[in-house]
């Protein structure tokens, strides 16, 4: 996202200020969840799902008024393909992955599908690979079991960060 941010500046300031906004707001809203997440193993509603409209409709605007009006069904497609995968496997295996990691994975992949299809893809592959390494660190220092149950939202939103940092 950095190099469509980057274009933005250069071409269109407005599209910059509201893709500026959007990534603030995401920001904002996953650093609060991930404090909140790691300590209560929980995603609130009362924060993730408000934050659906606002990327919508920031991510949305940039887009517009850039021009680049692609990147809107990306961006849709990608809060859907995302949230119905990931629904998928919450229905597969319920206790490994709530349902509050299904609702914020839809609102990631509204600003991966945003930024494009590597980006979607590579978002939540980072997110395991993250977790995945978590997990295993703590299960070799022998502060886990393999029934331990670790906060998954943190590791989605450095995920989607990252992807959008590196990739974008």
């Amino acid at each position: 996202m950095t190099s469509v941010l980057a274009d933005y500046l250069g071409r269109e300031p407005v599209a910059f200020v509201l893709l500026a906004a959007a990534l603030a707001g995401f920001a904002v809203v996953g650093v609060r969840l991930s404090v909140i997440d790691w300590r209560t193993h929980r995603l609130p509603d009362r924060i993730v799902l408000p934050s659906y409209p606002a990327a919508v409709l920031l991510l949305g605007a940039a887009a517009g008024a850039a021009g680049d009006w692609h990147r809107i069904p990306g961006m849709l497609g990608g809060g859907a393909i995302l949230l119905v995968a990931f629904a998928a496997l919450h229905l597969l295996h319920p206790q490994g992955l709530g349902f509050g990691d299904v609702k914020l994975a839809g609102l990631l992949g509204l600003y991966l599908g945003f930024a494009g299809w590597d980006e979607l893809w590579w978002g939540p592959v980072l997110a395991v690979v993250l977790g995945g390494g978590w997990a295993l660190l703590l299960l070799a220092a022998r502060r886990a079991t393999l029934r331990s149950s670790v906060a998954f939202g943190p590791f989605l939103i450095a995920g989607a960060a990252l992807g959008l940092a590196v990739l974008g």
